[in-house]
């Protein structure tokens, strides 16, 4: 069964009244709307153009956030402060951390899996650098570049079953955005960090999207292409390299698997109060994993915002659609559904799945605020259902905040901190 009958795209659903301005925005100063538009037509690249001069800090933060987080945090104004203390709290960001490096880095079952390891001494790198931003400790700066260094030193390889291209995916852009936060601090090797990054990570990343472990196109879910889009998109803004970097907007244009927009977001659809909304290919699966591609997409969207190329409203915003879809349904709201059919396995195997999955339905997990704060704040859009997951778990944690497995740490977090406005 080809893929074109597998995922055949609806007809085009009208633009809606409420994927403009709010009416909350539009009794806003005339002025500051216009300049906002006019920022974002000066600044935003054509979508898969690498940038001339690179920004940095320019992965998830730019200088602007940290700027704002460490202004408002001096300040004690909310909630940049009450995110502020969550992050303060986490044993992560203590500057007392110590790497455990290991040579190779397994994950799946049936291998002598130590992932775990590496997801935690990532979320401390993290945490301690935006400590070190953000309050000026130079200890945490230390900290998370003594974890950095040592994995540096010390990474070889990632193995194990087809899971190991979730870990090189995952880990690779949280890694590669820590290293951009250290990128100028003087006892950070970048050098040692960039190619620990280009040759075990950047390798696993593009052998997924290249080849699928050799399994039909249709097999993976978008997830999977998802992390190692945003890993090679990471990598490349760290290591200023514009083909990595176009090689990730691409993907996300035209792809042919699950993680490329129009199949992640296969079906649209205009809910009786007036909003568009785009089914995550993931819906029929569990919560948790849209939850999962909410915070993937978002990484990568905010990324590329960051250097220039605006992915956040590709597609007259279908991954806003697709984020209002997953929030209205976390929120208790029934959504629409269209049977969704794929092919598995190496012989494209057809399956189908029939309405949303419930399961983990309403987790918690902080990957609402940078979408809330983009799409509502920056654009001025009624982000309705966003905006109620958001306030759900605002304020946002991250690592060692959430449950203590891997999917406690699948996102960095603490988005209220950074990216309030």
């Amino acid at each position: 069964m080809s893929r074109r009958n597998l995922h055949r795209r609806p007809p085009t659903v009208p633009p809606s009244p409420r994927t403009g301005p709010s009416r909350r925005a539009l009794f806003r100063a005339a002025g500051g709307l216009t300049a906002a538009g006019a920022l974002g037509g000066a600044t935003m690249w054509s979508a898969g153009a690498a940038p001339v001069t690179w920004t940095h800090p320019g992965g998830l933060h730019n200088r602007g956030d940290l700027n704002r987080a460490k202004v408002r945090v001096a300040a004690g104004t909310d909630p940049w402060y009450s995110g502020w203390k969550l992050l303060t709290a986490n044993a992560h960001s203590a500057s007392t951390w110590t790497a455990r490096p290991a040579s190779i880095v397994y994950r799946g079952s049936g291998y002598a899996e130590n992932y775990a390891t590496l997801y935690n001494d990532i979320a401390a790198a993290y945490q301690n650098a935006l400590r070190w931003w953000i309050g000026g400790t130079t200890a945490n700066a230390a900290c998370a570049a003594a974890i950095c260094n040592a994995w540096a030193d010390t990474l070889t390889s990632i193995q194990g079953s087809a899971d190991r291209f979730l870990a090189a995916g995952i880990y690779g852009w949280q890694f590669a955005n820590v290293g951009e936060l250290l990128r100028d601090y003087s006892g950070f090797d970048l050098a040692a960090f960039q190619q620990m990054m280009l040759n075990v990570f950047y390798p696993v990343n593009n052998d997924f999207l290249v080849n699928h472990n050799g399994a039909c196109i249709t097999n993976y879910w978008a997830n999977w292409d998802l992390c190692n889009m945003a890993s090679i998109m990471a990598i490349g803004i760290l290591c200023e390299d514009g083909e990595k970097f176009d090689q990730a907007v691409t993907y996300f244009k035209s792809g042919a698997g699950n993680g490329s927009i129009a199949h992640a977001v296969p079906y649209l659809y205009m809910d009786d109060d007036g909003y568009v909304l785009g089914q995550w290919q993931e819906s029929g699966r569990d919560q948790g994993h849209c939850m999962l591609g909410m915070g993937q997409m978002g990484a990568l969207c905010e990324m590329a915002w960051n250097q220039g190329t605006d992915l956040y409203g590709y597609d007259d915003r279908r991954f806003f659609k697709a984020a209002q879809y997953v929030a209205k349904y976390n929120v208790g709201r029934d959504v629409p559904y269209t049977t969704y059919t794929w092919g598995s396995g190496t012989n494209c195997a057809v399956h189908s799945q029939t309405a949303p999955g419930s399961g983990s339905r309403g987790l918690l997990r902080p990957v609402w605020g940078m979408l809330h704060y983009h799409y509502n704040r920056r654009l001025y859009l009624d982000d309705k259902y966003i905006a109620q997951m958001y306030a759900l778990v605002a304020p946002e944690g991250g690592g060692g905040d959430y449950e203590s497995t891997s999917g406690g740490y699948d996102q960095l977090g603490f988005g209220t901190l950074m990216y309030a406005k």
